[in-house]
């Protein structure tokens, strides 16, 4: 395999990974977010863990494939590797995006009590509300008749 080759397969790879990431995004999006952002963060690094395709060569290969293929045909030789390295780097970024959501959560609460206290006070103040500005002339107007039959685009 030339390098252009596998620059080429890599660049197949990654836009397959993007398709599988949007279908999962898609299919988790329903759940909980609590729930959804973890699941779409591990698929992410399931997809986008490379792992060297052996150790002679300075070639790597997505993790997940080489884990798939080992299972598939029962060679447990690179699994012992891959398994590692996925779980090394599902780790690190769990890990991150706990400290994401424990630095996202006091944020929220506040946000939201701050909201419900403007809430609170918004049917208090309804006396004093703006009135709305009238509409000109123009837009109270029906819009031009369109001309009868087909219209050709312009050349």
């Amino acid at each position: 395999m030339t390098e252009n080759d596998y620059l080429i397969a890599w660049g197949i790879y990654a836009f397959a990974a993007l398709g599988c990431l949007l279908v999962w995004f898609r299919l988790t999006r329903w759940m909980w977010r609590w729930l959804r952002e973890p699941l779409r963060l591990l698929a992410a690094v399931a997809v986008c863990t490379p792992t060297a395709v052996d150790s002679s060569s300075a070639k790597l290969a997505p993790a997940i494939a080489i884990a798939a293929l080992d299972i598939l045909f029962k060679d447990t030789s690179h699994l012992w590797q891959t398994a590692p390295i996925l779980a090394m780097y599902a780790a690190i970024a769990m890990a991150a995006y706990l400290l994401f959501a424990l630095v996202r959560w006091p944020l929220e609460r506040h946000s939201r009590a701050r909201r419900a206290e403007q809430a609170r006070q918004a049917p208090n103040q309804g006396d004093e509300s703006p009135r709305p500005a009238p509409e000109p002339e123009a837009a109270l107007r029906a819009p031009p008749a369109s001309p009868p039959g087909r219209v050709e685009p312009r050349v």
